[in-house]
C-alpha cells in the first residue's frame, strides 16, 4: 500500500568544519512512499541506468494518464516522477508497477540509484558496456538485505570511460578504463578491479560506507557527509577482491551525448524542461529499450535515427543547436508551496550555450551538476540571474548573455 509522507524536517546546519548530523531518517520519496505536494502526491520511480523496456514505457505512460497529471518528469539521475497522484491510488499504482517489473524489491526500491553512461554499447565509444554492469549491480543490490539500509540519496555512477556521468557526484563511481578493467572511486581514492568484478566491488564499497556511517554515529546519507577520520577507505575493497590502489587516478570528464543520432540504430532526444507528456513518451516507441538520462532526455535503442524529424514534430528536442537544449526547471508554482514563481511558465531559453536552470526557491531542486546558469525567483516577481537582479520581462537577453558569455567574466 502506498503511503504519503509528511514534509521532511531538515537537520540543523552544521557549524563550519563540523560534521553534518542527520537526526532523522531519509525522507526521499519513492514509488511506495509518496511525497505530498500542492498538486497532489508525487511518486519517484528508481530506474537503474534509466532503463525501460517497451512494455514499461507503455505502463508508465498509462499510469501517468490514469492516476496522475499525464506527465512524467525526468530527474537529474535519470529516474521518473509521477505527479498529481490522488489520495488512495496505492491499490492501483503498486500492482501496476510490480507487474511491469518496475518494482522488483519493495524493501529496496528507494536505494536503486544507479546512473550509467546512457549511450554505452550503442555508439562505439567507451571502454566497456557499463549498461551490463548496471543490471548486475541492481540484481546484487536488491538481493542484499543490508543494502536496504542505504539512503535514498546514495548514488552509484557507472561511466564507460567517456566521462559523461563522472561529474554527477556519485558516492561510488566505477570507470571502465579497459575492456577488462575498471577503477573504483570513493572518498577521494581509487582501486583497480577486474571488469568482471566491477558490480561486486561497487556493492562492497557501499557496504564499507554503511559500516563507516554507523561507526561515526552521524546518520550520514552520502559519503561526503562522513566526518574526517571516519575510517572509510576504498582500499578495504581489496579484502574481498583482487584490487590494487591507483594513487593518482583522475576521473575522466566529457560532455553528454548531443541530441541526435547515436550510431546506426539509436538516437538521443531531450524532454522540454525535463517533462514528457504520456504521448511524447509513447512516441519514442517502437524501440528495443528506452534509457532516461541525467540530462532529462531519453536514449532510444534499437530504432532508426531517421525518426528524429517525427519526434521533433512531437515537441521533443532533437538537435544540439536548439535553444531549449540544456534548459531545465524545478516544479515551481502551483505544484510546490515553497516556490515564489511559476518558473516553467516564465522560462525562456536564450541562445544555446551553458545549461540553465530555473529555480522557484533557494533549494534549487533538480539543478544540473557542473557549470550552469542559475536563474532564481526573487520576491516581488523578478529573478536573479547568476545573482544579478533581472525583471521577468528582461529574462531573455539576460539569460542569453549568461549562457554565452565567457565564464571567467561572471
Amino acid at each position: 500500500m502506498l503511503a504519503a509522507m509528511p514534509p521532511p524536517v531538515p537537520s540543523p546546519t552544521p557549524a563550519p568544519g563540523a560534521p553534518r548530523v542527520r537526526e532523522r531518517g531519509d525522507a526521499c520519496p519513492g514509488a511506495l512512499r509518496l511525497h505530498s505536494a500542492d498538486d497532489g502526491h508525487l511518486a519517484r520511480l528508481r530506474l537503474p541506468a534509466g532503463r525501460l523496456t517497451a512494455r514499461q514505457v507503455e505502463v508508465l505512460a498509462d499510469a501517468a494518464e490514469a492516476l496522475g497529471d499525464g506527465r512524467i518528469s525526468v530527474t537529474s539521475r535519470g529516474n521518473a516522477e509521477l505527479r498529481g497522484l490522488a489520495d488512495g491510488c496505492g491499490a492501483e499504482l503498486a500492482p501496476l508497477l510490480a507487474e511491469a517489473g518496475l518494482l522488483p524489491s519493495p524493501t529496496h526500491e528507494r536505494v536503486r540509484n544507479i546512473v550509467a553512461s546512457p549511450a554505452s554499447g550503442l555508439d562505439g565509444l567507451g571502454a566497456a558496456d557499463v549498461q551490463l554492469w548496471a543490471r548486475e549491480l541492481d540484481e546484487r543490490l536488491c538481493a542484499a538485505p543490508w543494502a536496504a539500509g542505504l539512503s535514498g540519496r546514495f548514488l552509484f555512477v557507472l561511466d564507460d570511460g567517456r566521462g559523461d556521468v563522472t561529474g554527477l557526484g556519485g558516492d561510488v563511481t566505477l570507470v571502465a578504463v579497459a575492456p577488462d578493467a575498471a577503477h573504483l572511486h570513493m572518498g577521494g581514492r581509487a582501486v583497480r578491479v577486474a571488469a568482471a568484478d566491477a558490480p561486486r566491488a561497487a556493492l562492497a564499497a557501499a557496504r564499507a560506507f554503511l559500516s563507516a556511517a554507523r561507526a561515526a554515529g552521524t546518520g550520514a546519507w552520502r559519503v561526503r557527509e562522513l566526518p574526517e577520520g571516519s575510517g572509510l577507505d576504498v582500499r578495504d575493497v581489496r579484502k574481498a577482491l583482487a584490487a590494487e590502489e591507483v594513487p593518482e587516478a583522475v576521473l575522466p570528464q566529457g560532455p553528454p551525448p548531443a541530441p541526435g543520432p547515436l550510431g546506426p540504430a539509436a538516437l538521443h532526444v531531450l524532454a522540454p524542461l525535463g517533462r514528457l507528456t504520456a504521448g511524447r513518451l509513447r512516441a519514442l516507441l517502437p524501440a528495443d529499450e528506452v534509457r532516461l538520462t541525467p540530462w532529462r532526455g531519453a536514449v532510444v535503442a534499437g530504432t532508426d535515427p531517421a525518426r528524429l524529424p517525427a519526434l521533433e514534430a512531437h515537441g521533443l528536442i532533437t538537435r544540439p543547436d536548439s535553444p531549449w537544449a540544456g534548459v531545465s526547471a524545478c516544479t515551481g508554482r502551483p505544484g510546490c508551496a515553497k516556490s515564489l514563481a511559476d518558473v516553467r511558465a516564465d522560462a525562456v531559453p536564450g541562445r544555446p550555450g551553458l545549461p540553465v536552470h530555473y529555480s522557484g526557491c533557494e533549494r534549487r531542486c533538480g539543478h544540473p551538476h557542473g557549470d550552469w546558469v542559475d536563474v532564481l525567483a526573487a520576491p516581488g516577481g523578478g529573478y536573479l540571474v547568476d545573482g544579478a537582479p533581472v525583471p521577468r520581462t528582461d529574462l531573455a537577453p539576460a539569460v542569453t548573455t549568461a549562457r554565452t558569455a565567457p565564464r571567467t567574466t561572471r
